[in-house]
């Protein structure tokens, strides 16, 4: 068996209200995306916007971080190939030029009843189910967020008022959930990017997880002054917004950091007993474990959370894959058995 790894990018606009995808036409007229293989030294991103700027001439990005591994088998020549194919997506401006390449004979915009009746392929067919899913889920976190940052009332509040949403995939299955934003976060406006940031990302390679595949948010997203624990009032406030980020994300596992996220989504008081431990309850499993400040503040709770999230890795590891020789955490994958998408 030979394996391949290509990469792509579901391109889409919106054109007077509908969402459009964009396919390119193969001379047997079957419809694709813009996608190819991963040549050496390239990540999967690199591949998908110089596939994409190659085969229809539009120079983007992957938009938020939707990543989706399409998993396939197929003879050629006698030998079975297994590939696998690492999906992005990207919006366009709805008067974008589309340049094709000469391996295509044209070119065509599809809202996603068309699309699902066009496409061929079951994997195709649920690779757009999902993105239509995802974008889904963004827009309503991106309704939420609107409505959480005008939260400050008037008189009384100590907070910042420098909002802090979430971050990461909207359908990841992990998600984790700390105190609230520090002094760095509160001025890039982006969760875990102070020195507990730093410590959480290294925390999450060693859960062999990539950041950009879990969410990541907190109990209360104002900074509190002076760095100080947000008082029950403040919480009350913020709690009923984490709930329906849960209720968007729908994850599987939610990483408790630190005493005050133990409490309120437990009602844990001091979590020495339980952390490093799993407690399932409505359908979700919830891993506590300290919060990384703590282990800045105290340095032998380094080698603690060390353990944790080596514990939390191989309790997550039905969520990682093997892609172009190195371990990778989609948010989600599917898989097909004899067609491409």
């Amino acid at each position: 068996m030979r394996f391949e790894f290509s990469s792509g990018m579901l391109v889409y606009r919106m054109k007077e209200g509908v969402r459009e995808f964009l396919f390119l036409k193969k001379a047997n007229g079957r419809l694709d995306m813009p996608k190819g293989h991963i040549e050496k030294g390239e990540s999967a991103q690199e591949a998908a916007i110089r596939e994409t700027r190659e085969e229809s001439g539009i120079e983007t990005r992957p938009s938020g971080f939707f990543r989706k591994d399409v998993s396939y088998r197929f003879l050629e020549k006698g030998i079975m190939i297994k590939k696998r194919v690492t999906m992005f997506m990207a919006e366009v401006p709805a008067d974008t030029e589309v340049r094709i390449s000469d391996e295509h004979a044209g070119y065509e915009w599809l809202d996603i009843k068309k699309a699902l009746k066009r496409v061929r392929f079951k994997n195709a067919k649920d690779l757009l189910r999902g993105v239509e899913g995802y974008i889904g889920r963004e827009e309503k976190m991106d309704s939420l967020n609107s409505e959480y940052m005008k939260l400050p009332p008037a008189e009384g509040w100590e907070l910042s008022r420098n909002f802090v949403p979430g971050e990461g995939a909207v359908d990841a299955r992990i998600m984790f959930i700390g105190q609230a934003p520090g002094a760095e976060e509160d001025i890039s406006r982006r969760p875990f990017t102070g020195r507990s940031g730093r410590f959480l990302d290294r925390l999450l390679r060693i859960a062999r997880l990539e950041r950009g595949s879990v969410y990541i948010t907190s109990v209360v997203q104002f900074f509190p002054p002076k760095n100080r624990v947000p008082t029950e009032a403040e919480i009350a406030l913020c709690k009923p917004f984490l709930k329906r980020q849960i209720e968007i994300v729908e994850p599987k596992i939610i990483v408790l950091l630190g005493a005050l996220a133990a409490r309120e989504m437990l009602g844990i008081e001091g979590i020495s007993k339980y952390r490093g431990e799993t407690i399932e309850r409505d359908g979700i499993k919830y891993f506590v474990s300290l919060h990384p400040a703590a282990a800045i503040r105290i340095r032998k709770n380094i080698r603690v959370m060390e353990r944790d999230f080596r514990k939390l890795g191989r309790i997550a590891g039905g969520n990682r894959k093997r892609h172009n020789g190195r371990r990778v955490t989609p948010p989600s994958s599917s898989s097909g058995t004899v067609s491409p998408p």
